[in-house]
């Protein structure tokens, strides 16, 4: 009964000691599984374009499904597409992750678009210097001179920042300012008219003042923990980056020409193939482009009918009417084409340029495809039936009545007219070519092959 009672015992303390052992590891690894916190960040550097929109959309997916603290968009920007701009903020809007929206570093700006981006956060926030506003809609006319957009343009897009505004407790009534006035604020102003929520000098200050925020999201309320907290940038991927680059309008004409010369040059050459490969894909890139902004019908008309001009011209040559008259329409159709009212004056000014610079380039190509033309049309034909007529060549083998004779450097089979004998050495002039044979007399019948 003793060897029992001390088995008990010492079964019990050993199985206190294994539950004991067990319950420390279980604690000390649910608290290596811990996470720390972290933000993820992304900058917004340059013109708002499409590329800029699945940037940010992509970030706020990553942040919301690894369960960032919260997601921090660095602006300094002058502006960009309207579109762009427009799903930029609904993805803002009602994302399940708190946003932070800061203009850095000290000097930048969020101009324009860069204004309703930075509105949208439920945190906004500017650097020391920095300046945000003047998001009045603009378009530019023929003449180069900026205007501002139509009212329509302009009562939308106005309405549509007081309804941003006013989904995170800011004034709207001084947020319509940036819109219908062209209102410009300095970090000052915009902490006195409480349009924004601080400023602070960097990144690190901007965390420390987060610590303990509370951020109401579509579903749940969180208190932000930033305290310390890592934060992790969002690069633009393979694909963003190409979307930015061909969503910009300066580069999407130039893929447009690209397209349409490549395009022109493998109908005039066919079997060539690359031509015709690298002009659609470059066509399909610009008009994905193209589409990332609003376009009106004349301007879209008149490039429509400059295309249909030049490709007149490169089948039917009418020496440049037709073709000069193409490029003038293309031109007046692309200073026409960007109606984008958030797009820097800078931007236009520089847009109308690269316009003007197509136009010339394009000129100068159909000059020289013109004058290829014509030299083509006035040179003699190399190939073909008549391509040895009224040509000399020297008899090299016997022809009775086939044989060979030496042209230009070759050998070809020979055939005389009249089935008659001619011998090796002699000369002969060449009537046509049937086929690969060619059809002689001799040199002194010369006036008899004419008649003939």
């Amino acid at each position: 009964m003793r060897v029992l009672s001390s088995y008990k015992k010492h079964t019990f303390s050993l199985t206190l000691v294994v539950i004991i052992i067990l319950t420390l590891f279980t604690v000390s690894f649910g608290q290596e599984e811990s996470p720390d916190p972290f933000i993820y960040s992304i900058r917004v550097e340059g013109m708002v374009t499409a590329g800029t929109a699945s940037h940010i959309q992509r970030g706020i997916k990553i942040a919301e499904e690894e369960g960032a603290e919260a997601l921090l968009i660095l602006l300094n920007t002058p502006g960009g597409l309207v579109n762009a701009t427009l799903d930029i903020v609904s993805s803002m809007i009602n994302a399940d992750v708190p946003i932070v929206t800061y203009v850095y570093p000290q000097g930048g700006i969020a101009a324009s678009a860069g204004t309703f981006i930075l509105l949208a956060g439920h945190q906004a926030v500017m650097a020391p210097g920095t300046t945000i506003g003047a998001a009045m809609p603009v378009t530019m006319s023929a003449e180069g001179e900026s205007t501002s957009a139509d009212d329509k343009a302009v009562q939308f897009l106005a309405g549509h920042i007081r309804s941003i505004a006013e989904s995170r407790n800011r004034p709207a009534d001084v947020a319509e300012r940036f819109v219908i006035e062209n209102l410009t604020l300095s970090g000052d102003e915009a902490i006195q008219l409480e349009i924004i929520d601080g400023i602070v000098e960097d990144i690190p200050a901007l965390l420390d003042n987060l610590q303990g925020f509370e951020v109401m999201l579509q579903t749940k309320e969180v208190i932000l923990n930033t305290e310390g907290v890592e934060v992790l940038e969002i690069e633009r991927s393979t694909r963003d980056t190409i979307t930015h680059l061909i969503s910009n309008p300066q580069i999407a004409f130039v893929l447009f020409i690209v397209g349409f010369y490549g395009l022109v040059i493998g109908f005039n050459a066919p079997e060539t193939f690359f031509p015709e490969v690298l002009g659609a894909i470059a066509l399909m890139l610009a008009f994905y482009g193209l589409g990332m902004f609003e376009v009106n019908v004349f301007a879209a008309i008149m490039i429509l009918l400059g295309i249909g001009l030049i490709i007149a011209e490169a089948y039917t040559p009418t020496y440049g009417v037709l073709g000069t008259g193409g490029v003038i329409s293309m031109i007046i159709g692309i200073l026409y084409l960007p109606l984008e009212p958030l797009a820097s004056d800078r931007w236009l000014a520089e847009f109308r340029t690269i316009a003007i610079g197509v136009g010339i380039i394009a000129s100068i190509l159909l000059v020289i495809i013109v004058a290829a033309l014509y030299r083509l049309k006035k040179s003699k034909v190399v190939h073909g039936k008549d391509e040895f007529a009224e040509v000399t060549g020297i008899v090299k083998e016997v022809i009775d009545p086939e044989g060979l004779i030496k042209v230009h450097g070759e050998l070809w089979r020979a055939k005389a007219r009249d089935s008659a004998s001619i011998q090796e050495g002699e000369k002969v002039r060449i009537l046509k070519r049937e086929g690969m044979v060619c059809i002689v007399v001799k040199e002194n019948e010369q006036e008899k092959s004419r008649d003939k």
